[in-house]
């Protein structure tokens, strides 16, 4: 019934948080991330179900696609495709964080962040809500750009951390702590680098898409990377109570993730639409912004942060812009083939690679995911002790 290897890749995934949950040396800190772990699970039995019965009303409403990838192929071209099952995702992720939010008020009061919660549900519901607009209306790129700007704001009303950075201690080409101190000050530029995050995480998944099973693949790799470092944190520093918050909010995204990705995987019997990619964007960022790992989740986002910088020329009109990037299907093979014009990094590799079966090629992509998140610790916790 599943594809092996997508059983294969979410055990992998789910490995490590479990290994890291075990050795966590607070029991009361275990206990509560169990319980939310229950509360996820039941929210991503709920999704699994649900997507069925939403995909029927989407595709009533008109809310429907075609697999580009698929055009030719005798059994799939043609076919209308339900589109924008990330609503269904979305709302029942709401639904878990508020009804996790209300047993910990009464079970655990000391660790319940009202006003931080309030900023990250009111901030994900803008996202949602721009994101199945976005699905209904087709808004313009300016639009996609303006709109998370004022999602974010009451992210910058909650955020109750510091605005310095702590100066790296690199002697050449000039000695910066003489110079600048062992931290700097950036004020108001830290807040807005903080809005420029959460823009740049609500589109830079939008715009590594285009082949069944990415976009979901990308941010279930993505909120793994985080949940681990989250439990890392913990280890090190047991009363944390913003790693912990992140957690309450990263694992029913990952649960109804992987529900969601059951039916996207190939061949894709949903689309996700911009309402999950923006809405996985935006988790993403609260995460960052709210529990203080603004720069860690950078290193996370080394695909994507590449792929931006890749299609910056069409991405600002230098060079022509179509509205799909996605590679070419050539029907004869049943391979994808890249087009050298459509500057994103799906293209670039089946150029390094040679054509490639969609699903492998989306095996290839989400294991480089992977690698870029390893990548990313071993800076975090190897290199960058050396220099902060």
């Amino acid at each position: 019934m599943f594809d092996r290897s997508l059983i294969g890749f979410i055990g992998i995934c789910c490995l490590p948080p479990i290994v890291l949950l075990y050795n966590l040396p607070n029991l009361s800190l275990q206990w509560i991330i169990i319980q939310s772990g229950i509360f996820s699970f039941g929210a991503g039995l709920l999704t699994y179900r649900l997507i069925p019965t939403i995909s029927e009303l989407t595709s009533t409403a008109n809310l429907t696609g075609m697999d580009l990838n698929k055009k030719g192929n005798p059994k799939y071209s043609g076919k209308k495709i339900p589109e924008s099952l990330g609503i269904c995702v979305s709302v029942v992720y709401l639904v878990c964080v508020i009804l996790f939010q209300l047993f910990q008020w009464f079970s655990f009061p000391e660790t319940v962040q009202l006003s931080e919660y309030n900023a990250a549900l009111t901030s994900i519901c803008f996202m949602i809500l721009l994101g199945f607009g976005d699905d209904v209306l087709n808004l313009r790129w300016r639009y996609k750009l303006v709109l998370p700007l004022f999602a974010s704001l009451p992210l910058l009303v909650a955020y109750a951390g510091g605005t310095s950075v702590v100066v790296p201690d690199i002697n050449f080409p000039v000695p910066l702590r003489e110079w600048l101190g062992m931290t700097f000050d950036l004020g108001v530029f830290y807040r807005i680098y903080l809005l420029m995050l959460a823009i740049f995480c609500t589109n830079s998944i939008n715009i590594l898409a285009g082949i069944n099973g990415l976009e979901v693949g990308q941010s279930v790799v993505i909120a793994i990377s985080i949940i681990v470092h989250n439990l890392i944190e913990l280890t090190i520093s047991p009363n944390s109570q913003q790693h912990l918050f992140s957690l309450v909010l990263m694992i029913p995204f990952l649960f109804t993730a992987i529900s969601l990705l059951f039916y996207n995987w190939y061949p894709s019997r949903v689309f996700v639409g911009d309402t999950f990619t923006y809405f996985s964007g935006m988790c993403f960022a609260v995460v960052a912004i709210l529990c203080h790992f603004s720069k860690t989740l950078l290193l996370f986002f080394i695909p994507q942060i590449l792929n931006f910088l890749y299609s910056t020329p069409q991405l600002f009109g230098v060079i022509p812009c179509p509205r799909h990037r996605v590679p070419k299907y050539n029907p004869t093979t049943d391979k994808m083939e890249a087009i050298p014009t459509n500057l994103t990094i799906i293209n670039l590799l089946l150029m390094v690679t040679g054509p490639l079966s969609e699903r492998k090629l989306c095996i290839y992509l989400l294991i480089f995911q992977g690698l870029c998140s390893c990548i990313g610790f071993g800076v975090r916790y190897f290199v960058a002790p050396y220099f902060f």
